[in-house]
C-alpha cells in the first residue's frame, strides 16, 4: 500500500464530503469539487476523517490509493482555503491587466494577447508585471498559469518572459570571441 494513503484526510470545519459508489464530492465555503472513484480503492468516512483502503492486492490498486488520497486532500484544501499561483512578467514593455474574465497581456508581440479565464479562476494584477491567479481547483489554476506562461516562456540568455514567482531561471553565458 502507498505510504501516503495510510494517513487519513481530516475535514476542516465547514467542509462536507459525500461518498457515492462512483464518485466523491467535497463541498466547502469556496465551492464544490467531484472526483471519480474506481473499484480499486474503498473510501470510508468517520469522525470528520476520510480513510483510503486498498480493495484488492494488485499493484494498480496500491498506486491508486495514494493518488486518490492526494487528489482528495487537494480538493479539501481547495474548497476550504483555495489555491494561488503567481506569475511575473520580466522584460521591457511586458504588461498585464485584468479585463472582466480575461487577462490582457503585452509580451513584445505586434498584438496584445487576451487569455480567457475559465469558471472558478479569478485573476488580479497588483502591479503591471505581476499576475495572481486564484481558484479552488488546483489543476485548473495550474493549467491556466501554464497556458499564460507558454505565450512567452523565459529565455535562457536574458531571462525575459513570463515565469512563475518561485521559478529560478539559469542564465547562460553568451558566446565569447
Amino acid at each position: 500500500m502507498s505510504r501516503i494513503a495510510k494517513y487519513p484526510v481530516e475535514l476542516p470545519k465547514g467542509v462536507e464530503a459525500t461518498i457515492h459508489p462512483e464518485a466523491i464530492t467535497v463541498k466547502g465555503p469556496l465551492g464544490s469539487l467531484t472526483q471519480a472513484l474506481n473499484g480499486d480503492v474503498i473510501v470510508n468516512q468517520d469522525a470528520g476523517k476520510l480513510s483510503f483502503i486498498v480493495a484488492n492486492d494488485s499493484r494498480q490498486a496500491k498506486a491508486m490509493s495514494g493518488t486518490l488520497r492526494a487528489l482528495v486532500a487537494n480538493m479539501v484544501t481547495g474548497v476550504s482555503q483555495g489555491f494561488e499561483r503567481r506569475l511575473n512578467l520580466i522584460g521591457v514593455g511586458y504588461r498585464a491587466q485584468v479585463q472582466g474574465t480575461q487577462v490582457k497581456l503585452q509580451l513584445g508581440f505586434s498584438h496584445d494577447i487576451s487569455h480567457p479565464l475559465p469558471d472558478g479562476v479569478k485573476a488580479e494584477c497588483p502591479t503591471q508585471t505581476e499576475v495572481v491567479l486564484k481558484g479552488f481547483d488546483k489543476q485548473v489554476v495550474g493549467q491556466v498559469a501554464a497556458e499564460i506562461r507558454a505565450y512567452r516562456p523565459p529565455e535562457p540568455y536574458k531571462g525575459k518572459g513570463v515565469r512563475y514567482a518561485d521559478e529560478r531561471v539559469v542564465i547562460k553565458e553568451t558566446k565569447k570571441k
